[in-house]
């Protein structure tokens, strides 16, 4: 049940221009070089300064990646080099405007929306429902009488407003720093990380600085999604009542995010107790490059589980992108640790647009006409596996948290045993069904780690 691709998604982004030469861009100046166990890092007048990844794994500076490659070709006690490679410039999506007299509007209107959520716009949230959902209102009506363990759930994305009325009490906020004084208070190589970081800009020391504030709205609608503050009597309820959410800006407003702005971001979340990572974001080409990957293998011994969304190239029902045969990455790659998502519409039908793959993609989840937390105080609806991966992301986080004790393979496990079966999606995801947040903490109580 292992990968084989996902993601270029972030929301329903249009392909511009020449993908591939786009994606084979990549920063002059980086190279990775991963050295064999128990080797040090190989020495070159062409390095100019270097810094340790994971084990084995430097992210090396110097004045030219072309020259320092091949200089390195070949060398003793060296595992691999690869180059920082960027995904390549696209259109970023746009969210869609509710048409209160629409047919997404009164296909709600056949649901049953009774529920304590006082949240006034939560009747827009078809996927909280039994019928064709995730049945989060039938969940929350058999929670456990324990409290859950709040989980922290890193948002990689285009940042977040946190200033947003139903963001701005579920924010993740770094107790160790002091904000504003310009001070590495907690000694973690970040100056003022109040709500998480952003690779994208970077200090006169090459560090990553704290503006994780979004400037697309793309971020915040994911991180609404995941955890919008529940019963404060304004907007919409997320689907997790005990997250916290982190955001990890790496993805720019033009969608060309760099390898080692994502590595930073997925070892930043895992250090500092992120539990989930949402991954609303990905490339075609993986340019064979294994430096995400196992950045990723190596949080998971942190207990982290990454969200990925499966991508947006399919047009559904004739021609279905399947990820098994046309990779995509970072889903694409062999990590246990993390989970891929297709998405559902409100029909209960796969999304036209989502990728699909029997081996590659493990559970579906709404996707489609998604309402949810937008910049400067607004809401409006998206679709793409990218608004699928955060409601997956709820989930696991809900598992996590009133059953602390389960590894995340036994989380993963479960939304995938649990996952309401669709016989159309046999052949298209490997759980053969949709994510059910109730089912899912049913199964949670039987498991014992």
């Amino acid at each position: 049940m292992k990968k084989l691709s996902a993601g270029i998604l972030i929301g329903l982004l249009a392909v511009v221009g020449s993908a591939q030469a786009q994606n084979n861009r990549y920063h002059p100046n980086h190279l990775f070089v991963k050295m064999k166990a128990g080797e040090s890092l190989v020495k070159s007048p062409l390095i100019q300064s270097s810094k340790k990844i994971i084990d084995g794994l430097y992210l090396v500076k110097t004045t030219s990646a072309d020259q320092l490659e091949a200089t390195l070709a070949g060398s003793e006690g060296i595992e691999y080099v690869q180059k920082d490679f960027y995904a390549g410039k696209r259109s970023m999506p746009k969210h869609e405007v509710l048409n209160e007299g629409g047919l997404l509007m009164k296909q709600l209107q056949n649901f049953d929306f009774t529920t304590s959520f006082n949240d006034p716009s939560a009747s827009k949230l078809w996927a909280f429902n039994q019928k064709n959902g995730m049945d989060v209102i039938g969940a929350y009506d058999l929670l456990p009488a324990t409290s859950p363990k709040e989980i922290i759930v890193a948002v990689a994305d285009t940042g977040v407003d946190h200033n947003h009325e139903d963001l701005k009490d579920i924010m993740w906020s770094n107790e160790k720093e002091i904000p504003g004084n310009g001070i590495d208070d907690d000694n973690n190589g970040y100056i003022d990380d109040i709500h998480g970081i952003n690779p994208l800009v970077r200090d006169a020391q090459g560090n990553a600085t704290m503006d994780t504030m979004a400037s697309h709205w793309h971020g915040t609608h994911v991180a609404g999604t995941i955890a919008a503050t529940q019963n404060n009597g304004v907007g919409i309820a997320g689907v997790a009542n005990n997250v916290k959410i982190m955001a990890i800006r790496v993805v720019p407003d033009d969608a060309d995010e760099l390898d080692s702005d994502i590595v930073e971001g997925f070892l930043y979340a895992a250090k500092n107790g992120a539990s989930v990572i949402n991954c609303s974001f990905g490339k075609k080409n993986n340019e064979g490059g294994m430096v995400v990957r196992d950045t990723m293998n190596a949080i998971a011994r942190k207990g982290v589980l990454v969200v990925v969304s499966a991508g947006n190239d399919s047009t559904g029902p004739f021609s279905w992108h399947d990820i098994d045969t046309n990779r995509k990455f970072p889903a694409s790659f062999d990590s246990a640790n993390m989970i891929v998502i297709a998405s559902t519409q409100a029909d209960g039908k796969m999304s036209s647009f989502s990728n699909v793959g029997k081996v590659g993609v493990d559970v579906a989840s709404p996707g489609s006409n998604i309402y949810s937390t937008i910049n400067n105080g607004k809401y409006s609806m998206a679709s793409g596996t990218s608004m699928a991966a955060p409601n997956a992301s709820g989930v696991a986080a809900m598992i996590m948290g009133y059953y602390p004790h389960l590894s995340v393979s036994s989380v993963k496990k479960i939304m995938m045993d649990t996952a309401t079966k669709v016989p159309a999606f046999k052949d298209q995801v490997v759980s053969g069904g949709r994510i059910n947040l109730k089912a899912a903490l049913e199964k949670a109580k039987s498991v014992k780690r």
